[in-house]
């Protein structure tokens, strides 16, 4: 397998922003064969209290380790209780219990067996109140309390452990004057002593920050802090785009605006159903949230962002979707732009929602020095990232990696000592989404290669931004095609996947065009060759629930050419599409003449329990039907076939229900004889449903194991499959366009010869 190292491509050196200096960026394989893998993920439900449903919703947010690295303990605001997690085999974490508190819990440290939390009792945001609460983490019997006076955030002990500071952020209401502040009271910063390794209320003081920032002097908002081995603490005032940096008797030692980023061009500004990367975005606040020192005079700031302003000369929206490392004298030493954000949309991990707000949202900053090397973990919430670099020149930072990290990670710890990190992730969709629940996920620093991305436009011939993988096919000469879905409605597209590199590299797009302009409702799910040079596709369409009739969009077939114009639309006829229910076409094949085309759910004329297969012959223009028997399952997590695909005589076609992880229980490859698929003629005649011959199908494959050979959870939708010639096999999972319940990831896995 060729691995394509690219040092810097045209497609990522275009348009960087004017900044203090330029990141370098590497290749997938670092050259010393050192990468974090992801080792496990896992779910919170399985560490709920007793008597709670799996279903309940649970909230992963900040999390540390004890000084050892055998456990992770995190915070769910959800639930109200403090969580354990055993990582002494971290490719096998165990649920240890919880700890219940009081009221909601904001974040936690450890240090010599105590957990210190702050814990959020307020009433309402105009009467906050609080505390910094520790607990025994074997008993989880609560030690000390100390009131805070407001509403706590962030939590951090000193390197020394002589005492802790607290973020009291006051927050605003949102809801309140739209939200614009000042809205008091306003926030401060509490240091509290400790004393035979446990919390002395009476040493507690407040450090005055307000009247430092030009937005809103009088209410600063705390949001989050770190304290460096000198004892100093440096504290993100997120909305008031501040940073200030605190001695340990909470002294001012200086004090700065988080600034402006003044251009990055190259970005997708537009929640329009397509990937852009073509505006400008200009004089941005960065409105930092996470912190992390590097060292005694360096710190880096996640700027995520948070409030609207109108002020002129300034984008309206904070949040420069980007990282910083500063000195703390306010000068910058090196600013991201827009590197990450284009970074993450190459391999697939963008959000067209997302698009006109704050982008990826960097939300989390650690640093740490593992086996020599200095790292800095960059947590994107919204693309389900975490970004790795080399900060050996704080200058110039190396990117080396982007590991996926579950829907909206929002905590991160590193364990140096173990080479270990571990990120919590807050969404949780469990209830609807089966399995869909919040997850903690531990990485390993490996001497191997890199597990993920397994595609990647990073090297391609143009810039692409991708997702929403779904049907494709075998194109030759290592390379692939497939097809994206409605999630880039206003971009329907056949991508050029060339499998012969390590990760496999998205090349190029095609844009499918009608007459020249962008071809619309192409919910497009299956791919095959025309043996011409170009394509069919299927599409998925859709009927108007509860309409009088069919949709200007129903599932059809449509005839492509090599550039990605349409030469023919194929329609399915009346008598057969008047039953359409949501769900049309998925995968689609071609052997000899005939098209088959598989119908990812039962329409209205269909018997319970099966689908069908739809025929079309292209000599005679005739269509017919088989039906296809589904695997029985229970009442939730309903099946359907997602892919079509031919080889060596047999269609191959996949076939799941819509759950996750352990509720995941049919991700499965079937195939089926052609020569067996003998269609009853599709009639004319549109009063009467027809009950069409049973297929007779054979069990292939079992894909779940493939599914969580990445160290996550099992994803729902597996929906595409290519096989070579030699009978190797590629899947691949519809990663939604990263919308909100979606991980962002793609897998694509060569699982073999079939």
């Amino acid at each position: 397998m060729k691995k394509r190292v690219v040092l810097a491509c045209g497609s990522a050196v275009l348009a960087l922003l004017a900044s203090s200096s330029t990141a370098s960026i590497a290749g997938w394989r670092d050259a010393s064969n050192k990468n974090f893998n992801r080792v496990s993920s896992f779910a919170i439900n399985r560490n709920l209290p007793s008597g709670v449903k799996s279903t309940t919703k649970t909230s992963a947010e900040t999390i540390t380790a004890t000084k050892d690295g055998k456990t992770l303990i995190y915070t769910d605001s959800d639930l109200g209780v403090v969580g354990i997690i055993d990582i002494t085999d971290p490719s096998d974490p165990k649920a240890e219990g919880i700890i219940e508190l009081d009221a909601e819990p904001t974040s936690v440290m450890e240090r010599k067996g105590k957990i210190f939390v702050g814990i959020n009792t307020s009433e309402s945001y105009t009467n906050p109140s609080g505390s910094i609460t520790s607990y025994d983490l074997k008993t989880g019997i609560k030690s000390k309390e100390c009131n805070v006076g407001g509403q706590p955030d962030s939590v951090a002990i000193a390197p020394s452990g002589k005492f802790i500071a607290v973020a009291i952020e006051n927050e605003r209401d949102e809801e309140f004057n739209d939200g614009v502040i000042p809205q008091m009271p306003a926030g401060n910063v509490a240091f509290v002593k400790l004393k035979g390794g446990d919390l002395d209320c009476d040493s507690m003081f407040f450090a005055d920050v307000s009247g430092l920032s030009e937005i809103a002097p009088s209410d600063p908002e705390p949001e989050f802090l770190t304290i460096n081995k000198k004892g100093e603490t440096v504290v993100s005032l997120q909305e008031n785009n501040h940073l200030v940096v605190l001695n340990k008797k909470g002294e001012v030692i200086s004090h700065f605006s988080a600034g402006l980023v003044s251009q990055m061009a190259g970005m997708d500004t537009k929640k329009d159903g397509a990937h852009t990367f073509k505006k400008k975005l200009k004089n941005v606040r960065r409105e930092p949230d996470g912190l992390t020192w590097i060292d005694n005079d360096h710190f880096a700031t996640a700027n995520e962002g948070d409030y609207k302003l109108k002020k002129e000369g300034q984008a309206k929206r904070g949040g420069s979707r980007s990282w910083t490392i500063w000195n703390k004298d306010g000068s910058v030493v090196y600013e991201d732009g827009n590197r990450l954000e284009r970074a993450i949309a190459q391999i697939g991990h963008f959000q067209d929602d997302r698009a006109g707000k704050k982008g990826v949202e960097p939300e989390s900053v650690t640093y740490a020095k593992i086996k020599g090397t200095p790292y800095m973990f960059v947590g994107a919430e919204r693309a389900g990232v975490v970004a790795v670099y080399d900060v050996s020149d704080l200058s110039q930072p190396t990117l080396l990696q982007l590991l996926p990290s579950g829907i909206g990670p929002e905590g991160f710890v590193a364990i140096p000592k173990r080479g270990l990190i571990a990120s919590s992730n807050e969404k949780d969709y469990n209830k609807k989404e089966p399995g869909l629940a919040s997850h903690v996920m531990t990485y390993e620093l490996q001497k191997a290669d890199a597990i993920y991305p397994h595609i990647t436009n990073e090297g391609g011939y143009d810039f692409v931004s991708w997702g929403s993988i779904s049907g494709m096919v075998d194109g030759g000469d290592g390379k692939i095609y497939a097809v994206n879905d409605s999630t880039f409605s206003s971009q329907p597209r056949i991508y050029v996947i060339d499998t012969n590199y390590s990760p496999a590299i998205l090349d190029t797009a095609i844009d499918i065009k009608l007459k020249g302009k962008t071809a619309p409702f192409m919910d497009m799910e299956g791919i095959t060759l025309d043996g011409k040079g170009g394509f069919y596709v299927s599409t998925e369409g859709f009927k108007e629930k509860g309409g009088p009739g069919i949709e200007q969009a129903p599932a059809a077939v449509y005839h492509i050419s090599s550039d990605g114009e349409i030469l023919e639309k194929i329609d399915v006829p009346y008598s057969l599409i008047q039953y359409q229910t949501k769900a049309g076409f998925e995968g689609i094949a071609k052997v000899g003449d005939t098209l088959y085309m598989a119908q990812q759910k039962p329409w209205a004329d269909d018997p319970f329990n099966t689908t069908k297969i739809v025929t079309y012959n292209l000599e005679s223009k005739e269509w017919g039907a088989v039906n296809y028997v589904f695997e029985k399952q229970g009442r939730k997590g309903g099946v359907g076939i997602s892919e079509l695909t031919h080889h060596d005589g047999y269609l191959y076609a996949i076939e799941r229900d819509s759950n996750y992880g352990a509720k995941a229980k049919l991700k499965s490859i079937f195939r089926i004889k052609v020569s067996d698929i003998n269609p009853d003629p599709i009639s004319n005649d549109t009063s009467t449903p027809i009950l069409y011959p049973l297929v007779k199908k054979e069990f292939v494959k079992d894909l779940r194991s493939d599914l969580t050979s990445t160290g996550g959870f099992i994803l729902e939708k597996v929906e595409g499959l290519a096989i070579k010639k030699d009978g190797t096999a590629y899947i691949s999972t519809d990663n939604d366009g990263t919308s909100k319940k979606s991980t962002g990831e793609t897998l694509f896995l060569n699982i073999g010869k079939l």
